[in-house]
């Protein structure tokens, strides 16, 4: 089934329309933020399968954003850092276990279905290694790595990742608070002068304390 989705996903993507900041480029990944729980799935002889676990939150400083991710129990991966070129294009670094990094350019594009769905390659001699990532809902996302020989056209996949949000139900809708710092989905509470805030990871919540009246000030624009 996510196999499916993700094809469909792709084949259907289109732009998404240039953001002018990088907090701005990375909102249609919000519903990356938190912990999840995945299923990986090797497309070798033995169809290996794998449980990990990964969280992803943001990271500022100054006026730029970008997102991080942890792996655990992954064999691949064990971190990863997503940045947004104002340029346009996005960079995907990621970390494996044994600390070598591999780097990936690409683009983010919005399926039929308004998920959005990130692509990447890297090239490695003679290989071309493409990264996908889907958010099909707030609660499920899936992601895979294929190759293709350089003089090739088509790619084959190696393995794929089907993860859900820890704690949320696989049928929930979502709702609830916004994050008074990205505009994703608040489940942490934080205040100020007596009064509540959410914010939706470690990130925005330090973000947040570092100068509360910045982002209260920015809420109360927003609502006009």
């Amino acid at each position: 089934m996510f196999t499916t989705l993700l094809v469909a996903a792709a084949l259907a993507a289109d732009p998404v329309e240039k953001p002018k900041t990088a907090k701005e480029a990375f909102q249609p990944l919000n519903p990356l933020i938190g912990a999840w729980k995945g299923t990986g799935r090797a497309d070798d002889k033995a169809k290996t399968f794998w449980s990990e676990r990964a969280e992803w939150g943001w990271q500022f400083k100054g006026d730029d954003a970008w997102l991080m991710v942890t792996f655990e129990k992954n064999p691949h991966f064990a971190t990863g850092e997503l940045r947004y070129d104002p340029k346009g294009g996005f960079t995907l670094t990621l970390t494996t276990p044994d600390k070598a990094e591999q780097k990936f350019e690409g683009t983010l594009t919005v399926g039929k279905q308004k998920e959005a769905i990130l692509t990447a390659e890297r090239t490695d001699g003679d290989t071309v290694q493409q990264f996908t990532l889907t958010v099909l809902h707030h609660n499920r996302h899936l992601y895979q790595m294929a190759t293709r020989p350089k003089t090739a056209t088509a790619f084959t996949r190696q393995f794929q990742v089907g993860a859900t949000k820890e704690g949320e139900p696989f049928a929930d809708t979502g709702g609830g608070p916004e994050c008074i710092v990205s505009g994703g989905r608040g489940t942490i509470a934080v205040t100020h002068a007596g009064k509540t805030y959410y914010v939706c990871c470690s990130g925005c919540r330090d973000e947040f304390k570092a100068d509360p009246e910045k982002y209260i000030k920015l809420a109360a624009a927003k609502k006009k």
